[in-house]
């Protein structure tokens, strides 16, 4: 069953609380000052039985002007307003700037109570409808049932409760983005169970013993119990009036505007990418950089508005901005928002969110005006291409796309599916479904051919570049998957060559030309006139002077090739030199079974700085095996 919340709307006095307690029976007042000053100051909250069977949560609001912005916060998650006009006074300011948020924070259904009904006779009473409903002309409510009503007499009640029932019948329920989150409203303590929070349950569900996370603050706790209508239930579910008692949470760290979400599913933001409905009503226009309230959930946030495509707009108008937060707030794509005056304060616009996670834009840029366009009116497909796109280098994942898109996480792994096939887009990690752009990924693969293509070029004598060398070349902020990844595919397209850690373009070789063979001849003369014993190799390259880089290149080209072989850090020989002390070292062991560092000293002539190595070298080169202090031919064993 669907779960729905009824909200209350209109101006001061005109009977919302009483009306309240005489459907439900629950004073919604409960604070001292409300009760001195007859008038509602806090939200106030009741649950109502229906006739289906259904039970409805019900949130009344504040109807003073000076209470616009608790208003507001009571309205957030609403599924249907009861605009409350009192037969007395009929039309009134709040009533009008309700109805404007109700309108702005997406509510398309609902109804009228029309109180205090005793208080007037027939003819006035009509006279009352007549203006309610040409009021109501042109906006949600035209055409809504309007209930006469009298708290105090308890006359039309019955009629009142079938209309709601009626209406919620055939409400149609939001969409739920399956994203878990409570826009807090009231925070309490109670003696026994500490901290309890309150509020409309947005989207998705929640159970107790789940960890939350409470943003924007990033605190982390764990559900102890939760009730919905004062009933304790294991699970609370999208459009429930639910309170959440939190686990080892103190009241202090809590205020009203805060969002419970699950951990790492939604984040908070300073810059949001909206579209802007500037009201009619308004008497002068909007300019770039006003300075504006938002109010998204239950938090109200002071904001800039940057119009994007223009320098101001007219009341009646809608435009694409950007808002850049005071503080951070949290939502999700597609939230709607209500924008209020900085001063005087008075309700002036509204909208929905596009993306809660941009970068700051330039203006007057049509890429962006495009890609705000697309996320506005596009598909699910070319939304999320918009989402990559933004993400860059870094991609996003699943999660991460649902939550800037307020889209369900099915819905998007299916559409990115589709995207996968048509390689408009690149799986990078199959756990969490992290997702590249089909531009970023192709931009990477340039960048790694044309860094390749700029090494080779300026180290024309070395075979390739090393992995680690070659990622940090790209200076771009790419994960070790992504360039994996990218280096698999470009080797399957014979672009490159990836051996172990070495990384080359397939079309590229080492040639030595002109001057550089002068240096291959005199490096492979020095060790071949130095037989058996050749100087170390940090010698031979500083004698190079100031060709030092080349003839290091030169050495690896020959190590490389095996016209030199290195046995240490500083002691390379001649393949020819090596390979005839191999063959008198194996004759030798062969005419005595053994050698023994005495006898190879004795067949070469040489130091002990030259026999342990070289006999240590024809041990790894699987000549011989040491055994005790000799060694035999490994052939023998």
């Amino acid at each position: 069953m669907k779960h729905f919340v009824l909200g209350t709307a209109g101006h001061v006095d005109h009977g919302k609380t009483a009306l309240i307690k005489a459907l439900t029976g629950i004073d919604t007042d409960r604070l001292k000052e409300e009760k001195e000053r007859g008038i509602t100051i806090e939200l106030g909250f009741a649950s109502l039985l229906l006739p289906s069977g259904r039970t409805i949560g019900i949130v009344d609001v504040p109807g003073h002007e000076k209470f616009i912005k608790t208003m507001v916060s009571g309205a957030a998650g609403i599924d249907l307003v009861m605009m409350i006009i009192a037969a007395d006074e009929g039309i009134m300011p709040q009533t009008k700037e309700h109805l404007h948020i109700c309108s702005l924070l997406g509510i398309s259904s609902g109804l009228v109570a029309l109180t205090k009904t005793d208080l007037v006779d027939e003819d006035w009473l009509d006279l009352v409808k007549g203006e309610i409903t040409e009021f109501f002309q042109g906006t949600f409510l035209e055409g809504a049932p309007v209930i006469p009503v009298s708290a105090v007499k308890r006359d039309g009640l019955s009629d009142l409760t079938a209309a709601i029932n009626t209406v919620v019948e055939h409400l149609i329920p939001k969409m739920d983005d399956g994203i878990f989150r409570l826009p807090v409203d009231r925070i309490f303590t109670m003696k026994g169970f500490g901290t309890v929070v309150t509020g409309t349950l947005v989207s998705g569900s929640i159970q107790v013993g789940e960890e939350v996370q409470i943003l924007p603050e990033g605190l982390v706790s764990r559900i102890r119990g939760i009730q919905v209508h004062n009933h304790p239930v294991e699970e609370a579910w999208m459009g429930q009036r639910t309170a959440i008692n939190l686990q080892g949470m103190e009241k202090s760290n809590i205020t009203r505007g805060d969002v419970l979400v699950r951990p790492q599913t939604v984040r908070p933001s300073q810059r949001l990418d909206v579209f802007a409905e500037y009201l009619p009503a308004n008497l002068k226009k909007l300019k770039n950089r006003d300075l504006v309230r938002l109010h998204t959930g239950t938090s109200e946030v002071m904001a800039r508005l940057i119009l994007l495509d223009k320098d101001e707009i007219a009341p009646g108008e809608k435009a694409f901005a950007q808002l850049t937060l005071v503080s951070k707030t949290v939502t999700v794509g597609g939230e709607h928002f209500v924008l209020r005056s900085y001063s005087p304060v008075t309700t002036i616009g509204g909208g929905r969110i596009i993306d809660p996670q941009p970068v700051k834009h330039k203006r007057r840029n049509e890429e962006i005006m495009g890609d705000l366009n697309q996320l506005m009116n596009g598909s699910l497909p070319d939304k999320i291409s918009v989402i990559l796109e933004r993400s860059g280098f870094s991609g996003i994942n699943l999660s991460g796309i649902a939550y800037r898109l307020g889209v369900t996480a099915g819905k998007i792994k299916e559409a990115l599916e589709n995207l996968f096939s048509l390689r408009k887009a690149f799986l990078l990690d199959s756990e969490d479904t992290t997702a590249i752009s089909e531009r970023y990924y192709n931009q990477l693969e340039e960048l790694i051919t044309s860094n390749l293509s700029l090494h080779h070029e300026k180290n024309p004598l070395q075979e390739g570049i090393s992995k680690e060398e070659l990622k940090a070349s790209l200076q771009r902020p790419v994960s070790v998957k992504l360039f994996n990844m990218a280096l698999r595919n470009l080797t399957k397209k014979e672009i490159i060559v990836s051996d172990k850690d070495n990384v080359r373009l397939i079309r590229h070789s080492v040639q030595i030309t002109g001057g550089l063979d002068s240096i291959r001849l005199a490096i492979s003369g020095i060790y071949q006139k130095a037989g058996l014993t050749p100087p170390a190799l940090t010698d031979v390259i500083a004698g190079f002077k100031d060709q030092r880089p080349q003839a290091q290149s030169i050495v690896k080209l020959m190590l490389k090739d095996g016209d030199l072989i290195k046995i240490n850090e500083e002691l390379c020989f001649s393949r020819e030199i090596l390979g005839q002390l191999r063959n008198s070292y194996k004759a030798l062991l062969i005419k005595d079974g053994k050698a023994t560092p005495a006898s190879f000293k004795e067949l070469t002539g040489l130091s002990r700085k030259y026999i342990i190595p070289l006999m240590e070298y024809f041990d790894m080169d699987k000549l011989t095996v040491r055994v005790g202090d000799y060694r035999i031919l490994r052939e023998k064993i």
